[in-house]
């Protein structure tokens, strides 16, 4: 597996509204694969193509819970209800990070790595994680919802 270079803020990709991915082959495993790598190595809950140059709507997710590794192939939110806010960061604003208000349950049709449709519910921190990834793909980042940004002192404890 090959670590992928995390592309940073102002790379012009990052707010590039993405391409449906059509073809279901090694190559997207390949890169399934070496994405899941890269956001483990980076320490990473979620990691989205456009974050490693490649505008094309493709996501990975794990938050360490029970859904494990979470692999979103052109993903749509179909329902969104109730509100949370929290801390969040990005891999691609490296140090950055702050308040953002989200929906405190999602329900998501994506498809998997062979092309299958399927659909996923989530809640808490999930439902934060697939929602900012998601944006990702439609070349929204967080900094555009962040309603106060943490001082380093507050990040410390």
């Amino acid at each position: 597996m090959a670590k992928l270079n995390i592309v940073t803020y102002p790379a012009e990709v990052l707010e590039t509204v993405c391409e449906k991915v059509i073809e279901f082959d090694r190559k997207l495993v390949k890169l399934l694969n070496d994405m899941y790598e890269t956001m483990l190595e980076a320490d990473g809950v979620g990691l989205a193509a456009p974050q490693v140059g490649i505008a094309q709507q493709i996501a990975v997710v794990d938050v360490g819970d029970e859904h494990g590794r979470i692999e979103l192939i052109n993903p749509v939110i179909l329902e969104q209800r109730g509100e949370q806010i929290g801390p969040e960061g990005c891999l691609s604003f490296p140090g950055l990070f702050g308040e953002v208000k989200r929906a405190d349950y999602v329900k998501v049709r994506a498809q998997d790595r062979r092309g299958r449709a399927y659909t996923l519910e989530a809640t808490g921190f999930l439902a934060r994680a697939l929602q900012h990834e998601i944006d990702h793909l439609k070349g929204v980042l967080f900094t555009s919802k962040v309603i106060r940004y943490y001082e380093e002192e507050e990040l410390e404890g």
